[in-house]
C-alpha cells in the first residue's frame, strides 16, 4: 500500500532529511533482496540481523528514501526520516494501512490453536463466498503483523485475519493498536511461554489484551480464563465449544458435534455436518472459525458443505506415510502443555500395531516445568505402547510415565535426534503409528528426514 507522505510525517515524527526528495507517497520495503525503484527502505532492527547496514545497497537498488534511527548510514543526498525505533514506526505505518482498508479486520490469538483456526477460517469463508486474506503461517509478531498490513490493497475490502502471537507480558496490545480488529477469536489461554510471562495471571491478562481495542470477542466456552473474564468485556462474546459444550444462559455460539453442527442464535439449528479432522482440539479450532464466519455474515450451512475438505495446517497432526508401511504423525510445530495433553489424547485412538510416542521437551514453562512434563509423561503412557522421551525435561517426562505405570521394556530415553532417528529403525515396523512430539528447538522434522533417508 502507498501512503501519503504527509501522513507518514504526521504518523512517525522525527527528522526528515531532504525533504523536497521524498516522494509524494511511500510504500514500505524491508528487504534489499525485493526492494523496487521508488519504495523507501525501512530499516529494522533484530537479535540477529541490522537493516542499518544495508541501507547503501537499498539506495543503489533504487529505493527512494530510507527510515532509520541512525541518520550516519544514509548515503550522501538520501532523503530520509529519522526516528527513535524504526520498529515502531514499521507499526505506526501498519495502523495508517490499516485505517484506509474498508472491509473487516479479524484477529486470532490463543496459547494453542491459533494458526489452524485461521486456516479454518479462511476455508470457512471461501466456502461463504466471502473474499479473505490472511498473515502467512508464522509471521504472527510485530514484523509479520506490520507487513501484512501495508501489503494490503487501499480501500482493500476482504476481511483480513490476524494471526497474533505472544511471547511477552502484554505483547499483544501494540498489534492490536496497529491493527484494530472488530472481532477478535481468543482459542484459549493455556501455558505457552509462562516462563516469559511470569504467572498464569500474567499470561490471561496480556491475552485478554486482544479486545483491547473493542473488538467483539469470540470465546471458548471451556476455556477457564475466558468465561472467568467474560463479563468485563463491553459486547456480549460470541462462543465456541464442542459436543455437549453450551453457552452460557441466552448467549450466542457455535457448537460442533461429531455428526453435526449447532448454531445456537436465537434459535437452535442442526445442520448436517462431515468433518475430517483430527482430534477434539481441532474440532474446537473449526467451531472457532465456525462461530467468527457466522458473526461475518458466513451462510453456516454453506460452510458446513464445505468442511469435509477442511485440512490442519503443515505440522500440525501431520500424517506421513514412510517407506516399509511405518506411518509418522508430525505434530511438532510446537508444544506446550495443554496442546501436548489434546494431541496424545487424539493418538492414544489410533488405530495400529503398536503406538510408538517419541516426545521431545516443552520449552518456556516457567517454575511448574517440571510437574507439567511429569503430567505429560503420564499421559503419554496411556497413549503408547512404546514410549520414548527426549530433551532438557527427558528424566521429569520418565518419571511421569513410571508414575502412571508403564513397564520398564517400553520406555526408551534418546539422547539426541540421531538416537531417536536410530532406534526407530532398528524397532519401528510396517502397522505401527508414531508420534513425533516437542517444541520447535528440538527440531523433530530432522527424524521424519533421517526416517526418509
Amino acid at each position: 500500500m502507498r501512503l501519503p507522505t504527509n501522513d507518514v510525517l504526521a504518523a512517525l515524527g522525527g527528522t526528515v532529511v531532504y525533504r523536497d526528495h521524498l516522494p509524494a507517497t511511500i510504500a514500505v520495503s524491508t528487504d534489499t533482496r525485493a526492494i523496487r525503484p521508488s519504495q523507501t527502505f525501512l530499516a529494522l532492527r533484530g537479535e540477529r540481523f541490522d537493516g542499518h547496514r544495508f541501507v547503501a545497497e537499498a539506495v543503489h537498488h533504487g529505493a527512494s528514501a530510507a527510515i532509520v534511527d541512525d541518520a550516519s548510514v544514509l548515503p550522501p543526498g538520501t532523503a530520509a526520516i529519522v526516528v527513535e525505533d524504526t520498529l515502531a514506526a514499521y507499526l505506526a505505518l501498519a495502523r495508517l494501512a490499516r485505517a484506509r482498508v474498508r472491509g473487516p479486520v479479524v484477529a486470532i490469538s490463543g496459547s494453542t490453536g491459533k494458526t489452524t483456526t485461521k486456516q479454518f477460517l479462511v476455508r470457512a469463508l471461501e466456502a461463504a463466498e466471502i473474499p479473505a486474506v490472511a498473515t502467512p503461517e508464522n509471521e504472527n509478531n510485530e514484523i509479520g503483523v506490520a507487513k501484512f498490513l501495508l501489503a494490503l490493497d487501499d480501500a482493500d475490502v476482504r476481511v483480513a485475519i490476524v494471526e497474533m502471537g505472544a511471547r511477552k507480558y502484554r505483547d499483544l496490545d501494540v498489534l492490536v493498536a496497529a491493527a484494530q480488529p472488530g472481532l477478535a477469536i481468543l482459542t484459549n489461554v493455556g501455558d505457552a511461554h509462562l516462563e516469559i510471562m511470569g504467572s498464569r495471571e500474567r499470561l490471561a491478562e496480556t491475552k485478554w489484551g486482544l479486545f483491547g481495542g473493542g473488538a467483539r470477542a469470540v470465546l471458548n466456552v471451556a476455556d477457564a480464563a475466558s468465561l472467568e473474564r467474560a463479563a468485563s468485556l463491553a459486547e456480549p462474546p460470541v462462543w465456541f465449544g464442542i459436543d455437549a459444550e453450551r453457552p452460557p444462559s441466552g448467549a450466542r455460539g457455535v457448537i460442533v458435534r461429531v455428526d453435526d453442527v449447532l448454531a445456537i442464535d436465537g434459535e437452535t439449528r442442526t445442520i448436517p455436518f462431515a468433518i475430517d479432522v483430527p482430534g477434539d482440539h481441532n474440532r474446537r479450532n473449526l467451531a472457532a472459525a465456525l462461530a467468527a464466519a457466522s458473526v461475518l455474515g458466513g451462510d453456516v450451512a454453506a460452510i458446513a458443505a464445505a468442511a469435509p475438505a477442511f485440512a490442519t495446517p503443515s505440522g500440525r497432526y501431520e500424517r506421513i506415510a514412510m517407506p516399509g508401511g511405518l506411518t509418522i504423525v508430525y505434530d511438532a510445530y510446537n508444544a506446550s502443555m495443554s496442546g501436548s495433553l489434546a494431541t496424545l489424547a487424539t493418538f492414544a485412538r489410533e488405530p495400529a500395531r503398536r503406538r510408538i510416542v517419541v516426545l521431545g521437551s516443552m520449552a518456556e514453562l516457567g517454575p511448574d516445568a517440571c510437574a507439567m512434563h511429569q503430567r505429560v509423561g503420564e499421559a503419554a503412557a496411556d497413549a503408547a505402547d512404546i514410549l520414548l522421551v527426549g530433551g532438557a525435561f527427558a528424566d521429569d517426562l520418565a518419571a511421569g510415565a513410571r508414575a502412571a505405570g508403564i513397564e520398564a521394556h517400553a520406555l526408551v530415553t534418546y539422547d539426541d535426534n540421531e538416537h531417536a532417528i536410530a532406534w526407530l529403525r532398528t524397532n519401528a515396523h510396517a502397522g505401527d503409528v508414531v508420534l513425533l512430539k516437542g517444541s520447535r528447538v528440538y527440531r523433530m522434522e530432522q527424524i521424519v528426514a533421517g526416517l526418509h533417508a
